[in-house]
């Protein structure tokens, strides 16, 4: 039977960190390439070897609507990144606020 799961090595102490946004009509490309999984939060937050990725996904029922997935490498490493990153962090997430309408983060989550 196929696992429909991303695998890290079989790991289960990832963390994964779930948002959902709505995307601003006229700034949806802007959105997409700041959110993406080579945009300029998975940018900033290759400062560390801790981050495992991104990933974006386009809802297909509602236009503009996004669930984004950070991966990290636990709960700890995340805060760590955040304590050391805090300047960047804020002055990225003040510049995004104009791409959205709605932002909401669903949660952290490790594997089972």
């Amino acid at each position: 039977m196929m696992q429909n799961r991303i695998s890290f090595d079989g790991r289960t102490d990832l963390l994964y960190i779930f948002w959902e946004f709505q995307a601003r009509p006229e700034k949806i490309a802007e959105f997409e390439r700041a959110y993406g999984s080579n945009g300029d939060w998975a940018q900033l937050f290759r400062n560390s070897p801790d981050y495992k990725g991104t990933t974006l996904g386009k809802d297909l029922e509602t236009p503009g609507r996004y669930l984004v997935t950070d991966i990290w490498e636990n709960a700890a490493a995340f805060q760590h990144f955040k304590n050391n990153h805090e300047d960047e962090h804020d002055q990225l997430d003040k510049r995004c606020e104009e791409l959205t309408v709605k932002e909401v983060r669903i949660g952290n989550f490790e594997p089972l």
